[in-house]
């Protein structure tokens, strides 16, 4: 059961609603029969004049939280607390000084003696607020704020009376560590840190040779909450990869706890085991958002099971107790490169079960065409390709191969790309079933691994690194993942740029979990840009997940096509959808209002939106 079990049951008390961060409502007013009818409640602008500027661009990440019919939430520099059946405010607390997390905020319920609190960060600050009145509480740390001298820019994660974050540090080679550390939640006093890269004498330091553990940076949780056994006090920590994201040179080895699910006591930060998803990361394959548990049963076996997925597309379904794997895991050969003083690992971790969830190779009979979309995006792909010198694939794990400056180009095509099979969004499970639900998409990156020539200035140089070799492509600097897409009408960007593979290239899939196979799989997504015939070609570039129901439902936005959609969770049929003023890159949640109603709400660009029955 969730930490918050004892908050009423139309409450959405975290960010990912329990601890289990199962992303699931018992809430049923809301039905598959009746979805059709969803109209708009209210909205909420988050803008503010003192806009607080978000990694990668415009808009919010947040979702809201509700305990006891008000909502909480982020909203530029402020923090508001609304009344959730009406949307009025309650109350609100502007951050100045440091830049306030867009991903929203945490709530603890208190004790005998404290009141309950919002938590949330801005910059380096973890801060309290009484959730009552909206001011700063001043039993907690220094008149309601804890230094916490390296910054979080997501969600604290609160289990008990302990609150833990990760570390927003830059993806450079060295730096900050990106330690996990935990609070009290009642003093702010600190209880424990994880190093994420262990240190001589700790389990794994092994793995990094040549001493590339040495002031190592990345290897963080840099912005979602974690999750946590309530029953059998156990915290999972989805660590994601070591910087520098695309060249390993300088730190061989697997390198641990890189792209990693490790377990630990939540009361004191022991580990009690870890899972290794990617050996040596070379493909900026992070793992960030939270695992999902989920009790199944395997051929009339119950299993306490964890969920694990990151951007590189595959799902672990592992033991939550002993981190065994389900269904099976296999080291596999992989391709390796061929880029001077590189380490490569000769094998990575396969699961058996499920199937891969994304796009994992590519072969020239792949590339679009003007059937599959327009005529004039194909031949842009196709200029692309040419323009590329080819492409290598090896299949998963595909290295970027080694340009020597005044050679030919020749390019390596890799599936998932930068931005993920799945990204932050994760997951959403329905308990009764053991159906994970989850977004993903095939968006490829092209490119290859250069030494760094005087005066030119790349696209993805992981932030000024000293490294002496980079990432680039045939067409740096158009952007900063070099992605295998294509405008849909060349010279016009307002028109669109457009995967250069075959559709689908964005999916819906449910997975059944006691069984490690797919329930169903659809696109997700429309581009009205094509013709009648070819619009359902699901859409990449979304990094939201969904959220299931027991009234049968999923919700999802995610994708750019602006559109909020309910899905019937049995058969991936689509229900309801309407269209957003942009695109809703946020998890959606649910809750029950004072009023006995049924709200869902989501956000998209910087307005809250929510919806009801009539």
């Amino acid at each position: 059961m969730a930490q918050n079990a004892k908050a009423p049951a139309g409450d959405w008390p975290s960010y990912d609603h329990d601890s289990a961060s199962t992303r699931y409502s018992l809430l049923t007013q809301i039905n598959t029969k009746n979805v059709a009818t969803l109209k708009s409640a209210w909205t909420y602008s988050l803008k503010g004049e003192a806009q607080a500027p978000r990694f990668g661009g415009g808009g919010s990440e947040a979702t809201p939280i509700v305990v006891s019919g008000t909502m909480y939430i982020t909203a530029s520099a402020r923090v508001v607390a609304l009344d959730a059946v009406s949307g009025k405010e309650v109350w609100s607390y502007t951050v100045s000084g440091a830049r306030l997390s867009t991903r929203g905020v945490a709530y603890w319920p208190g004790d005998k003696q404290n009141p309950p609190r919002i938590l949330f960060t801005a910059g380096p600050n973890l801060i309290a607020l009484n959730a009552n009145t909206g001011k700063l509480d001043p039993g907690f740390g220094k008149e309601g704020i804890v230094d916490m001298v390296i910054g979080y820019g997501g969600v604290p994660t609160v289990f008990r009376n302990v609150i833990t974050v990760g570390a927003a540090v830059l993806e450079v080679p060295t730096g900050p560590p990106g330690d996990t550390r935990a609070y009290d939640a009642r003093t702010g006093a600190k209880l424990w840190e994880f190093h994420t890269v262990p240190r001589p004498g700790e389990v794994g330091h092994e793995t990094w040779l040549n001493d590339g553990w040495k002031d190592r940076s990345g290897t963080n949780i840099w912005a979602w909450p974690m999750t946590a056994d309530a029953q059998r006090g156990i915290l999972y920590m989805t660590i994601d990869g070591p910087a520098s994201n695309y060249y390993g040179g300088d730190r061989p080895g697997a390198n641990l706890f890189g792209n990693s699910l490790v377990a630990v006591d939540a009361e004191t930060g022991k580990m009690k085991w870890y899972f290794q998803t990617v050996h040596h990361d070379l493909w900026d394959y992070d793992n960030p958002p939270a695992a999902v548990l989920v009790d199944i049963d395997v051929n009339g076996k119950k299993i306490p099971a964890i969920a694990d997925i990151g951007k590189t597309g595959w799902m672990f379904i592992l033991n939550r107790e002993t981190g065994k794997p389900v269904f099976g895991v296999e080291e596999r050969k992989v391709a390796a490169g061929d880029v001077p003083g590189e380490w490569y690992s000769p094998t990575q971790p396969f699961p058996l079960k499920p199937p891969p969830l994304a796009r994992m190779d590519y072969k020239p009979e792949d590339l679009v065409t003007a059937a599959d979309t327009t005529p004039e995006h194909a031949a842009a792909c196709k200029a692309l390709v040419e323009r590329s010198g080819g492409f290598y694939n090896a299949g998963p794990f595909t290295p970027f191969l080694y340009h020597e400056e005044g050679k030919p180009p020749k390019s390596s095509i890799i599936f998932p790309g930068a931005t993920g099979g799945t990204n932050w969004g994760g997951m959403a499970v329905d308990p009764k079933d053991g159906y994970i639900f989850v977004y993903t998409q095939d968006q490829g990156q092209v490119g290859w691994t250069e030494k760094k020539r005087p005066g030119v200035e790349y696209s993805f140089d992981e932030h000024g690194s000293k490294l002496e070799y980079t990432r680039s492509a045939v067409d740096d600097p158009p952007g900063p993942f070099h992605t295998f897409s294509a405008p849909a009408k060349p010279g016009d960007r307002a028109a669109g740029t457009w995967p250069c593979q075959k559709p689908p290239w964005g999916r819906l899939t449910a997975v059944n979990a006691n069984t490690g196979e797919f329930a169903w799989q659809v696109p997700l997504g429309i581009t009205e840009d094509f013709g009648p015939d070819r619009q359902n070609t699901g859409r990449a570039g979304g990094f939201a997940g969904p959220t299931a129901t027991a009234g049968g439902l999923v919700f999802i936005g995610a994708v750019s096509d602006n559109r909020f959609r309910a899905i019937d969770s049995k058969t991936g049929k689509e229900l309801w959808s309407a269209k957003l003023d942009a695109a809703a890159n946020a998890d959606p949640m649910t809750y029950e209002g004072k009023d006995g109603k049924q709200y869902v709400a989501i956000v998209a660009g910087l307005t809250l939106n929510v919806f009801a029955l009539p």
